[in-house]
């Protein structure tokens, strides 16, 4: 299975705590959806491997897809279709700001087969909409969710962020209910996270702002855990959760260690065993382009223990360690081996399923994943050790192009 991912970097304002790659000169929508479409077709040229499966995900994220003039993202559906085969019942998602859009232009995307979206709603309190600078109001994100609903999406996300200063139990508890009352599909919920780089983590290193009290955070977790367990939402993955039939497909791809070709600047992808990343400028994305070049800033191909060291944190994180899938890519039985420590998690309640086809942890076991994962990696390189040898190898930087120029 194989996805594609499209980075569109236009935003109408760049939010304090982003650390994403973003720009807000729309002025160079057009410029730039001809090089992403160029890019498109360079890739479709140099990587016959790209026709021989079918593609089972296209996720347009950034950014705001949704700010692009209706023509441009057409121009951009028409060429993924035109260059790559799109499975019939494949996954579109796109990614929209709730004050980008209305009910017709809702709408036209579905018409362009986009069938599943997701809106970057946060809160759905004013005060804490304007911390966050972002530019809808909780009026505007109730009414972009409902007009989802009648333009016809498959499938609707709701992006929601806790921990956020001054917000507490109570007004995090409301969010909730309001998401709930508009019956999405899925919910996102993340905690800010206060990235180096970005306008927020200044004014916190200015003593202007300080991050909540780290067990108003775990509370705020275990009360976003509970409440979407109890209205019927499969807690899938550290941060999400989706009604019967909706886990993101695209997501799924990633934490499952599946090749996806990744567009446009900045964009990450994974192709023939190899990482590699865009250049972070969007005047530099389409000079690369113009001159005939892919636009790839750096590559990294991982070893072998690399590649389970990664599925090892990432499926611990997601919808379960698949210890039989595991043995048989990388030929250590993890489920033999520390049967003990996995039934240790049984016993402390941290896990909802706990058997040779699947290690699934509950939310409790999601609070505190990054320790678990540590501690069953540290495991799993002693036993690669003994049984392969070295593990640490360096991760090699790869020099020549991940396709031929």
């Amino acid at each position: 299975m194989r996805g594609i991912y499209v980075h569109i970097p236009f935003c109408q304002h760049k939010c304090s705590y982003c650390d994403f790659y973003s720009v807000v000169q729309l002025q160079f929508t057009e410029q730039f959806v001809r090089a992403l479409c160029q890019e498109m077709q360079l890739y479709a040229e140099r990587m016959p491997e790209l026709a021989e499966q079918p593609i089972a995900t296209v996720f347009l994220g950034g950014g705001t897809p949704s700010l692009l003039p209706l023509p441009q993202l057409e121009a951009i559906v028409r060429q993924l279709r035109a260059l790559f085969p799109i499975a019939e019942d494949a996954e579109w998602s796109i990614e929209a700001n709730p004050g980008t859009v209305d009910l017709e232009r809702l709408r036209a995307i579905r018409a362009l087969g986009f069938r599943r979206i997701s809106f970057g709603v946060q809160s759905f309190q004013e005060a804490e909409l304007r911390f966050l600078e972002r530019i809808h109001t909780p009026q505007e994100a109730r009414a972009a969710v409902e007009w989802a609903h009648a333009a016809g999406f498959d499938s609707i996300n709701v992006d929601l962020m806790f921990a956020i200063p001054g917000q507490t139990l109570r007004s995090w508890e409301r969010t909730l209910q309001e998401a709930l009352a508009l019956v999405p599909h899925h919910i996102s919920a993340y905690s800010l996270i206060w990235e180096p780089g970005t306008p927020l983590y200044a004014r916190w290193q200015r003593g202007e702002v300080h991050p909540v009290a780290e067990e108003l955070d775990t509370q705020m977790y275990a009360l976003v855990a509970q409440f979407l367990e109890a209205a019927g939402y499969v807690h899938y993955e550290v941060s999400n959760f989706a009604r019967p039939g909706h886990c993101c497909r695209h997501n799924l791809l990633y934490w499952h260690g599946q090749e996806y070709l990744a567009v446009g600047p900045s964009a990450h992808g994974f192709l023939r065993g190899r990482r590699y990343w865009n250049v972070r400028s969007l005047h530099g994305y389409v000079r690369r382009i113009a001159a005939g070049e892919l636009p790839i800033a750096g590559m990294e191909q991982l070893s072998a223990w690399e590649r389970l060291e990664e599925l090892l944190f990432l499926q611990l994180r997601s919808d379960g360690l698949r210890c039989r899938e595991l043995h048989h890519a990388f030929g250590l039985d993890l489920f033999e081996a520390e049967s003990e420590l996995f039934r240790q998690w049984e016993h402390a309640g941290w896990v909802r399923e706990c058997s040779p086809e699947r290690i699934w942890l509950n939310w409790r076991g999601y609070a505190i994943a990054d320790e678990l994962a540590a501690d069953l990696i540290a495991r799993a390189e002693r036993l690669w050790e003994r049984y392969f040898g070295q593990v640490r190898l360096p991760t090699l930087a790869v020099q020549s192009s991940l396709v031929e120029q």
